[in-house]
């Protein structure tokens, strides 16, 4: 397993909103997932378990799992994209109901779906 600690929305350190972000192979058991959360002791720990083309992502808070958290799906994009696929552009991270685009002002372009394109370089 390997953990980072980002900062979503945002691009100082120490502001925007927290997450933690856990690699993991392998699905643990959903206890273990749990404890690590409440250890993090932040508002969501996303969980990576990379499925076919993409990532499956679970989120939790300290006291249970949540069906969908933005912040934690932005800090999961940016990890994998900038410590573990930096050669691809794009990664996609299917997630629960509709979620909207929209573009910032960083490096991220969002798109429907949870597909997170990096822009032109």
């Amino acid at each position: 397993m390997e953990q980072y600690i980002v900062d979503a929305f945002t691009s100082q350190p120490f502001s925007g909103n927290p997450a933690a972000v856990c690699l993991m192979d392998t699905w643990p058991r959903e206890d273990a997932m749990m404890k690590l959360a409440m250890e993090n002791n932040l508002s969501e720990t996303a969980f990576l378990v990379r499925e076919g083309e993409g990532y499956r992502l679970r989120w939790f808070t300290p006291g249970t799992e949540v069906d969908l958290c933005g912040h934690a799906t932005l800090a999961s994009a940016f990890v994998v994209l900038t410590c573990c696929e930096t050669e691809k552009d794009t990664v996609v991270l299917p997630a629960a109901g509709f979620l909207p685009s929209g573009k910032e002002e960083s490096s991220w372009t969002w798109i429907s779906r949870w597909v997170c394109r990096r822009k032109s370089r």
